[in-house]
């Protein structure tokens, strides 16, 4: 019960990475206005997170693809991420455009695109929810991985809604450390999922 829902809940906020997206929030929003934010993006996550692991699987049997192809592409686009992360990019060319990052400044409402969508709920963790969903099998499993996206949830919206005092706490050379350590668990999360699906794909 623990082991499973540990390794949903650090999955899922390591590719969210909320720290970094904090730090994005800081640069779009006043001060006064974190709060509403933070709940607003926090709660399109768990819900974009609940959807996607509910019709996920659907989707992807209309359209004819397994799973072990969605796990192999998905452990491409994590490790993409992952060596943005590690490298010290601000954000992930599979998450968010720099013209996208840019128009949100004139934006009023910016919570749900684009802190929630694309930056922290984008193909990593579309991907990882859609994988996760399939390999819970249980009732048990899939009552796990629902609390552990309320959890990661939680977490997201806690850490933007203390957002200045972690950037203060961290400072930059902080969160570029915290953002690398993120890249090399997603890292290996990746690979997880690439070998894993060309293994499955080779044995069919």
């Amino acid at each position: 019960m623990l082991k499973e829902l540990m390794f949903y809940t650090i999955s899922l906020i390591t590719i969210l990475n909320p720290i970094a997206a904090a730090a994005i929030m800081l640069s779009l929003v006043r001060y006064s206005e974190i709060p509403e934010v933070a709940r607003k993006t926090s709660l399109t996550v768990f819900v974009s997170s609940v959807i996607t692991m509910l019709s996920g699987g659907i989707i992807l049997k209309i359209f004819g693809i397994n799973i072990p192809s969605i796990k192999a592409i998905g452990g491409v686009v994590l490790l993409i991420i992952a060596t943005n992360m590690i490298q010290g990019k601000e954000i992930a060319p599979t998450n968010a455009t720099k013209e996208e990052h840019i128009a949100a400044e004139d934006k009023d409402d910016v919570a749900i695109i684009p802190l929630a969508i694309p930056i922290l709920f984008g193909p990593g963790v579309i991907t990882t929810v859609i994988v996760l969903s399939e390999k819970s099998h249980s009732f048990y499993e899939k009552v796990m991985l629902l609390i552990s996206i309320f959890l990661s949830s939680l977490i997201v919206y806690l850490t933007l809604r203390n957002a200045i005092y972690i950037s203060k706490f961290l400072g930059v050379n902080g969160l570029k450390i915290v953002t690398r350590i993120m890249g090399l668990i997603i890292g290996a999360i990746a690979f997880l999922f690439l070998v894993g699906g060309i293994k499955a794909l080779w044995m069919s």
